[in-house]
């Protein structure tokens, strides 16, 4: 990733972009066969000669034109960048670095989900206590959480996609974006050979909208991230305890507690997906340009785009690390789902008192009751503790529930009955 982004990769595109337009003006008659040959044959630039020139000339694009018109020479140099202004060059390339980039991420993002894949299988009937709030609701299990994570890393890369299809236009298109020099054939013919599609309509650059499309679709990626480093960051917490960070043999976890084993990997995705959601602001505030163009956006862009790329291909391989070696305690899993006393199974006991013909109201205030008698009882530390001996004791309940009908209703199996259709339906089978 790092490769696209660099000056010589940039410097490659620009070239080759201002040779495709000689060999257009060539197949159109309007440049000497003569000279594309020796043009094709001589283009190159040097970098630090770049460099040097820019010192000079304070632009990059004349900067880079006259080192290659230099190595090109007379007449033939004459020809290279004819009608074209900078941004045509400029935007034009960094379409082809985004759409680059984004075939990368599309790999990462294709390599995490595989990843995520394998342990949600590995886990697909591990119980688990689900949180709302951060306190215990009803079962699920850490397979169904992790084919969540699958999903949402689908969106991920449908969104990806997208924003890449979106990014994938260039414009040679002049100084205002009226073809008054370039024919719209000739853009058209030299965009499709760079894999992009000249641009309907511009003004002297490609409208920001589509790059800040691009760069959102990466901050939502990076946000789905920093989504999951949290979640596992809490499964963590030593009072949890559900999952743990791989911790490899000679790692320290703090200068002054030789016991600590931190989720530091997790805390590092959270806080680059901070700089990725920064950067997305950033090309929002791009779009707005004076008239035709101005160059607000341009200082901008040298940071966000090679930033956001490299860091959330460094974020999507480093969570795809952590996901495979994640360390799984599917005994802790058990005892915190222990902590509840039953409880998680109230809403099941609830519709049954419902379907024996209580009003929603009356069955509530009954099942609430007993799940307030259970806290209690916990709090006391007494051995009638647990919520379904709680509901074997009301009168009331037995009235309506047997001890076979509790027992049933009591069930963990009873909130699992469509992990496997959910898995067939997320293509996880």
């Amino acid at each position: 990733m790092r490769e696209i982004w660099s000056e010589e990769r940039k410097l490659g595109i620009w070239l080759r972009i201002e040779l495709l337009v000689a060999e257009a003006l060539a197949e159109a008659g309007l440049l000497p066969r003569k000279d594309l040959a020796r043009m094709k044959a001589r283009a190159a630039f040097d970098i630090e000669r770049c460099r040097e020139l820019e010192r000079t000339l304070h632009h990059d694009v004349i900067a880079f034109t006259t080192n290659v018109a230099e190595n090109i020479g007379a007449p033939a140099s004459r020809w290279l960048h004819f009608g074209l202004t900078s941004s045509d060059v400029l935007d034009t390339a960094m379409a082809v670095q985004m759409t680059q980039s984004a075939d990368l991420i599309l790999e990462d993002l294709g390599a995490l989900r595989g990843a995520i894949a394998a342990r949600a299988r590995e886990h697909r009937f591990t119980p688990m206590i689900g949180r709302s709030h951060g306190i215990h609701a009803e079962p699920i299990t850490f397979g169904l959480k992790l084919a969540l994570m699958y999903d949402e890393f689908g969106r991920a890369e449908r969104r990806v996609a997208a924003a890449r299809d979106a990014a994938a236009v260039g414009k040679l298109s002049g100084a205002v974006g009226t073809n008054a020099h370039l024919s719209p054939r000739i853009e058209a013919r030299v965009c499709r050979k760079l894999g992009l599609r000249a641009a309907p309509l511009s003004t002297q650059v490609i409208q920001r909208d589509l790059h800040a499309e691009f760069i959102q679709a990466l901050a939502l990626a990076g946000a789905s991230v920093e989504r999951w480093a949290t979640e596992f960051r809490h499964l963590q917490r030593t009072e949890v305890l559900e999952v743990e960070e791989h911790f490899a043999r000679g790692q320290k976890g703090s200068s002054a507690m030789p016991h600590k084993r931190n989720p530091i990997t997790g805390e590092r995705l959270t806080g680059l997906a901070r700089v990725l959601r920064a950067h997305a602001a950033a090309a929002l505030e791009n779009v707005a340009l004076w008239h035709e163009r101005d160059i607000s956006h341009s200082s901008v862009e040298r940071i966000i785009f090679p930033d956001s790329c490299v860091l959330l291909d460094y974020m999507l391989a480093t969570l795809q690390r952590l996901v495979e070696g994640l360390i799984v305690y599917p005994e802790n899993m058990r005892r915190n789902l222990d902590l509840s006393m039953g409880l998680w199974h109230s809403q099941s006991v609830l519709l049954a008192l419902i379907r024996k013909g209580l009003t929603r109201e009356a069955a509530y205030e009954l099942v609430q009751r007993n799940a307030m008698k259970t806290w209690a009882a916990r709090h006391a530390g007494r051995s009638d503790a647990d919520f379904k001996a709680q509901l074997l004791a009301d009168p009331e309940v037995a009235r309506l529930l047997t001890r076979a009908e509790l027992d049933k209703l009591c069930r963990l199996d009873f909130h699992f009955r469509q992990v496997n259709a959910r898995f067939r339906q997320l293509g996880l089978d």
